[in-house]
């Protein structure tokens, strides 16, 4: 793309405008890229990655071909000086900042260099283009501020990214661990409840051969039975290896406020009260244990705990079309600069963890992910502060009844989401 860019504005400028510069050498220097490009090519796989000196030598390599171009067609005085900004952007949004600083150093070198020496844009009638020296002092001026606070700001951001990425990641993990444990715990459960009848059975009858030898020969129903049940035991043992199975049986699912239960179940150990309300038609909605929800649903019940006074409230509502979870505190609510910012991540201080303290005390990273988690569950999310009567936090989830008992997602379209 470069290389075209290049060409074409080389070709306009002397063709088309009738501009007058070194337009062979101008041509040695596109050719130089293009060589370089059709090198690297041929020696690295399309799908290859770079590693960091690779990556630094060939975007200084850019830098030094851009500015060859510069030297030759007027300087920074060229409109297309602005382009010494893209090398350093991309070098700043994934190399690290050492060589980022090298790059910036080397691009600050270079656009000095050519100011200093450089030959001038002609018009057809031999006329140079050249500014005056203010104009190319401020140019200068204009391109290192404008590279270091580019680069500055991009190296920030992909720091940010990086950290979320990780962040996100490290949650991944740890739901899918919590989904592996769940689903262990719901087949030691299942196999329990499965094979303890078949195996009475085949105990029973066992023993009551043992305990009347003189008429085994005639038990053949007995016997028939004691076949029957350790094929049944079979069957069990070969539908509990699949967990395809265990996750569509009715041990991986939960009403609402058997939900909502489980969730507050940890928390009451400590001195908050903590009172769980259903209110709705019957049949109460029930949804698959889904480890991402849970996770969030239990961030938000410890951050209400948290800062309550003495009061929890987890409500669970429904209707035909919808179900509302909201949770609810006593505590001082959020600060209004706090509230506006919900969601993203990383609003947070280390050290204020109290809302009445103005800050939201590690909401930053926790609540987003929690956000993101519930979304893929199919709800919406509304976090805002009670009225002057009933002052505190009030989370307000709603999922679509239907989203709610059937699921949005799989598990595995969550993840590669």
């Amino acid at each position: 793309m470069a290389i075209f860019g290049q060409s074409v504005a080389l070709l306009v400028a002397h063709f088309a405008l009738g501009l007058k510069f070194p337009f062979v050498a101008c041509l040695v220097c596109i050719g130089a890229s293009a060589v370089l490009n059709a090198a690297l090519r041929a020696r690295f796989p399309v799908a290859h990655r770079l590693d960091e000196t690779w990556a630094t030598s060939i975007l200084a390599f850019d830098i030094a071909q851009l500015a060859a171009l510069l030297a030759l067609t007027g300087g920074l005085g060229n409109p297309f000086s602005i382009l010494f900004l893209a090398p350093v952007t991309i070098a700043a949004a994934s190399l690290p900042p050492r060589r980022t600083a090298g790059l910036l150093a080397f691009m600050l070198v270079c656009a000095t260099a050519i100011e200093l020496g450089h030959a001038p844009l002609r018009s057809s009638g031999g006329a140079a283009f050249e500014p005056p020296p203010l104009y190319a002092f401020g140019a200068l001026i204009a391109i290192a501020v404008g590279a270091i606070f580019v680069a500055i700001y991009a190296s920030r951001v992909a720091r940010e990214a990086r950290k979320l990425s990780s962040a996100l990641t490290a949650t991944e993990l740890i739901l899918a661990r919590e989904q592996h444990l769940s689903q262990l715990d719901g087949l030691a459960a299942a196999a329990a409840h499965e094979l303890g009848t078949p195996l009475a059975t085949v105990a029973l009858v066992v023993h009551e051969l043992a305990a009347q030898p003189q008429i085994a020969a005639l038990c053949a129903d007995d016997l028939r039975l004691a076949e029957e049940q350790v094929g049944r035991c079979r069957s069990i043992l070969g539908k509990l290896s699949s967990p395809e199975t265990i996750a569509e049986s009715s041990l991986n699912e939960t009403t609402v406020g058997e939900l909502l239960e489980e969730i507050a179940a940890p928390h009451r150990l400590l001195d908050i009260e903590i009172e769980v309300l259903r209110e709705g038609p019957q049949p109460e909605p029930s949804c698959r244990r889904n480890a991402g929800m849970m996770h969030a649903l239990n961030n938000l019940v410890e951050n209400a705990v948290s800062f309550a006074k003495s009061r929890v409230s987890l409500k669970a509502s429904w209707s035909g079309e919808v179900v509302r979870i909201v949770i609810a505190d006593d505590g001082p609510g959020f600060p209004p600069q706090v509230l506006a910012q919900l969601g993203e991540p990383y609003i947070s201080k280390r050290g204020l963890t109290r809302r009445r303290d103005g800050a939201a005390g590690g909401l930053g990273l926790g609540l987003f992910i929690a956000n993101a988690l519930l979304e893929r569950s199919g709800a919406r999310l509304d976090i805002a502060n009670g009225s002057q009567s009933a002052p505190g936090a009030v989370a307000s989830l709603v999922w679509m009844r239907a989203t709610f008992e059937h699921g949005r997602l799989t598990r595995r379209q969550a993840l590669e989401g």
